[in-house]
């Protein structure tokens, strides 16, 4: 998914589908990356798993995209906790 070259930190504005509603979303190229990785590996599209993510966020989209992930990886590293913070 990321480009040759491209820098992983540098941020890209993609548009993403939610409820048939289409909004953009600015995120890091590291973070579209690994959604897309997560995404595929539950079978899901990238907007299938945005659209879950939305369902539960209390924050802005993109903010709650990036915590996901993050939980994400440390739960597959095996460092999550039971704190919600």
């Amino acid at each position: 998914m990321n480009d040759a070259g491209a820098d992983p930190a540098a941020p890209r504005k993609r548009s993403v589908m939610i409820a048939g509603h289409a909004t953009s979303v600015s995120m890091e190229q590291a973070f579209w990356d690994l959604l897309a990785t997560f995404a595929e590996a539950r079978g899901v599209s990238l907007n299938t798993l945005v659209t879950e993510i939305d369902r539960t966020r209390t924050a802005n989209l993109s903010s709650a995209i990036r915590v996901w992930v993050l939980r994400e990886c440390a739960r597959r590293a095996g460092l999550e906790s039971d704190r919600a913070g």
